[in-house]
């Protein structure tokens, strides 16, 4: 048993009957109560079968069909009339019964064979999925891994870029005076806007972020953000469209859900 099941192993030895009457019975015992085991168990059939059927058909040996024929030719002599002496000195030039004694005992050996092949080929399988599975594990953190480092980069190109926008937004005749300061790089649609000092927000409502664009088209909706206890907040990288130029930004308070256009005062804003 493996955690409270039948080993792989085992479960290829029972459906090769190689298992001990004992063994089988207790193998049998559990599968009655055991639905996985049940059906690992039927997995190890299906592929039995399957290798089964990719052994090759094993020839007649030499001489088989040719003595066949013999031996049905003596049975037609003795049933015709006074055929006893010829059928009695016919038995004795050709012993066929006493070749098939000779030959009976390699008849297994073929099929010996195949249950050896089949229970390798059942144990290099198992063994195989085992290993496609921790590659598959091994390969999910590596993607994800890829993934972050992907991420991190992707910050550090707009913090670091040349042509990146870089606006501090303010309020007036306020103290602690709310400001935000906001990394725009137009050409990847790349935005990180850090505040502070923000006023608590009223129940289900939120600060939404605006980009006023430069070609006097309405102002685009940036990514909504809550501040913590001490008023900071950040907001990195939202879905934002690429090559927006920006003329401004803003700053409002909106629902939780957001909204496609402003439906309060600005209360940041901040001119590139």
């Amino acid at each position: 048993m493996d955690g409270g099941h039948i080993a792989e192993e085992d479960l290829g030895l029972f459906a090769m009957h190689s298992c001990s009457d004992e063994e089988a019975r207790a193998v049998r015992a559990h599968l009655e109560v055991c639905a996985d085991c049940r059906a690992e168990l039927e997995q190890v059939q299906g592929e039995l079968a399957m290798v089964a059927m990719s052994v090759e058909p094993q020839p007649l040996p030499d001489g088989a069909r040719q003595r066949f024929v013999k031996k049905i030719a003596a049975a037609a002599t003795l049933a015709a009339p006074g055929a006893a002496t010829q059928l009695h000195a016919q038995a004795r030039v050709i012993p066929i019964r006493g070749e098939q004694k000779v030959r009976r005992p390699m008849a297994w050996v073929p099929w010996a064979a195949a249950a050896v092949l089949a229970l390798i080929a059942v144990t290099l399988m198992m063994g195989n999925v085992r290993m496609q599975r921790e590659l598959l594990a091994e390969q999910h953190e590596v993607s994800d891994l890829l993934e972050a480092n992907a991420h991190a980069q992707s910050v550090l190109d707009v913090l670091t870029a040349p042509e990146a926008q870089h606006v501090v937004l303010t309020a007036g005749k306020v103290k602690p005076a709310p400001s935000a300061r906001a990394v725009y790089l137009a050409s990847k649609g790349a935005l990180i806007l850090e505040a502070s000092n923000m006023g608590p927000l009223p129940e289900h409502m939120a600060y939404e972020l605006w980009v006023i664009p430069a070609n006097g088209k309405a102002p685009i909706p940036a990514g909504l953000f809550w501040p913590d206890a001490t008023g900071s907040a950040s907001l990195v990288m939202p879905k934002m469209p690429v090559g927006v130029e920006a003329k401004a930004f803003g700053v409002t308070v909106e629902k939780n859900e957001g909204s496609p256009w402003p439906t309060s005062p600005i209360i940041l804003a901040g001119g590139v």
